[in-house]
């Protein structure tokens, strides 16, 4: 197979990490016994376990999972909002040699059905009464599902196949188990199937990625070089679902370096848990920046002064960081005037994020670089990157500096990326999946000659730096033969203060349009400056001067564009797209196929002339 440049890092090992995950937990009890590992919130107050306590736990539960029957080889559900107890489980089960599949607390019925049944389930854990209750109406259904444990006390309980967490635990108070935990400790391999993830699922049935121990394990060695610079003084925010490979993966390398992981179980409450958790490091997608990005510029713009002096500092922030980005030397005088724009400013804004932040790994969809500049110039560094849960999360990211804004960075140690004549971005090393779960004709279909066909366009920038374009699958093909990068459209779109979400529709039309989601406070708050009605929000959408506002917003965005490139149309919608909806994944990126559907009526009316 012909393909472009190809780009390899360095692959040297990293001897500190342990052979298999299980066993990090007892050399880490045993190195630092009273070290916090895990923080969470509870009655009001932040609680700690310890690296002694955590290694009690896991052992407790790896005993009562034998007790109750679960063998190597065998699937347990982890159905549940981020808590201790999720993580408690996941390496319980890795600690039995069985097989933990993750699920979204928010999957549908007909979803989790799906997996249930794929994997032949018997054991289930729960988080909140919703996730109980759905994995209750499974019991008959899957035909294999037997016993349910739930993690929070609160949950009311029907029938002998159900108990909760701490009853579960005194399953294993039988020391003959013990035995059989430690026999399946040592005979624990880097080879062992250690979970199954299921993809979102954007289009299609959702695939089941297979990753063992190792493929964790190679994956916290290339972190451990990349990122040297982190240590057991970090701490950690666990916000994304850890059902995504992307936080599942960091907290599993947080752990191999002993750093502390508080624990965010409503992604809601994300601000307010950054502030009293005051993390170094949290992983975060793109959405959570723009919302805060949003959030800041609308803050600082409030009045004439403010919006001066947020400029001025904003400006000196570039300069500065800009500099130590590229290991200049930084003058006297502009040292003077980050002081300044730091008291004053810039570390104000900062505290929003509790102030401690060292940097943000980034990944999971587009990150418009305006954002991320932005960002950069406050002193919040996001570490931005590139990858799949069938590469167990990074392939490329930013390197502390020296990098370009609009990249996703270098490959990690002992990676290899290509681009193929079509443009689509292949991946091979030692973090690429066993495959998909009872799929051998979908696993063969994404490798060819050994590399794994990624399904993103991209290209290799001079600087060895890679650039994603779009979702092959996602390019769009306009009745008049040119192609549009959606993803590319709506990065750009969102990236305005005025704009929450939009959703780019092309294929096969004369033109491109759009779908617009407003960012309502902002909108609100103009319509108050300019003596518009902000009541009722349909009756806001429609008014003239918002319309010709978007219109001119639009259009100013687009100034740079190919004339086939620009949005011609676009409607604004009254709400913005929910996981309720269907609308997003749980990592929210956009399922484009609902939308499509959902809004086929009003899609219609942006191409009048086409019916």
């Amino acid at each position: 197979m012909k393909t472009t440049r190809e780009n390899r890092a360095d692959t040297s090992p990293c001897p500190s990490l342990p052979e298999t995950i299980p066993q990090l937990i007892a050399r880490n009890a045993s190195a630092a016994p009273t070290r916090p590992a895990l923080r969470y919130r509870e009655g009001g107050q932040w609680k700690e376990i310890n690296w002694s306590e955590l290694d009690f736990h896991v052992q407790r539960a790896a005993r009562a999972l034998l007790a109750l029957g679960v063998r190597e080889g065998q699937c347990v559900g982890i159905f549940s909002p981020n808590r201790p107890d999720w993580l408690i489980a996941d390496l319980a089960i890795m600690s039995i040699r069985a097989v933990s599949v993750p699920l979204y607390d928010s999957d549908s019925q007909s979803r989790l059905s799906y997996i249930i049944g794929e994997t032949e389930m018997e054991l289930i854990f729960t988080g909140l009464e919703a996730q109980y209750t759905r994995a209750l109406s499974c019991l008959g259904a899957s035909g294999r599902l037997k016993t349910i444990i739930a993690f929070d006390k609160k949950t009311r309980l029907q029938g002998d196949h159900s108990r909760h967490f701490e009853d579960f635990l005194q399953e294993g108070r039988d020391k003959s188990y013990e035995v059989k935990r430690e026999e399946c400790l040592a005979s624990s391999s880097p080879d062992d199937l250690a979970t199954i993830i299921y993809t979102s699922g954007t289009t299609g049935d959702p695939k089941g990625v297979m990753l063992n121990l190792s493929h964790f394990l190679e994956s916290a060695r290339a972190h451990d070089q990349r990122l040297d610079y982190l240590s057991e003084e970090d701490s950690s925010l666990c916000f994304l679902p850890l059902s995504h490979v992307f936080e599942r993966t960091w907290c599993l390398y947080a752990l191999m370096k002993r750093i502390p992981i508080s624990f965010c179980g409503n992604p809601a409450r994300v601000m307010r848990y950054l502030q009293e958790a005051r993390p170094t490091v949290m992983c975060a997608v793109p959405r959570f920046y723009e919302k805060l990005y949003s959030l800041i510029l609308r803050e600082a713009g409030r009045n004439l002064l403010g919006r001066i002096v947020f400029r001025t500092a904003l400006a000196v922030g570039r300069a500065y960081h800009g500099r130590i980005k590229e290991e200049k030397a930084v003058p006297f005088l502009l040292r003077a005037l980050y002081r300044w724009a730091d008291r004053r400013m810039l570390a104000k804004i900062r505290s929003l994020t509790g102030g401690c932040i060292r940097f943000f790994p980034c990944a999971g969809a587009p990150l418009n670089p305006e954002i991320e500049a932005f960002f950069h110039s406050l002193g919040l560094f996001i570490l931005y990157g590139y990858g799949l849960t069938e590469t167990t999360a990074t392939v490329t990211c930013h390197e502390r500096r020296r990098f370009r804004f609009g990249t996703v960075g270098r490959p990690l140690p002992g990676l290899t990326v290509k681009i193929a004549d079509d443009g689509e971005i292949l991946v091979k090393g030692p973090t690429v999946m066993k495959g998909y779960y009872k799929k051998p004709g979908e696993t063969d279909a994404v490798f060819q000659d050994g590399w794994f066909r990624t399904g993103d366009a991209g290209f290799i920038a001079d600087n060895g730096e890679l650039v994603i374009t779009d979702r092959i699958k996602d390019l769009m093909k306009t009745s008049g033969g040119k192609y549009i990068a959606p993803q590319a459209l709506e990065t750009m779109l969102a990236a305005d203060p005025f704009i929450e979400q939009a959703v780019i529709i092309a294929e096969g039309r004369k033109y491109v349009a759009a779908l617009i989601v407003p960012d309502f406070g902002a909108l609100e708050e103009l319509a108050r400056t300019r003596g518009l009605p902000a009541e009722e929000r349909g009756a806001l959408l429609k008014h003239p001067d918002v319309v010709k506002f978007f219109r001119d917003l639009i259009d100013r965005r687009c100034a740079s564009l190919a004339d086939f490139e620009r949005i011609r149309r676009f409607a604004l919608l009254p709400g913005e797209f929910t996981l309720q909806g269907s609308e997003i994944t749980p990592t929210q990126k956009i399922r484009r196929g609902v939308i499509l559907q959902k809004y086929a009526d009003l899609i219609r009316t942006l191409f009048p002339d086409e019916d």
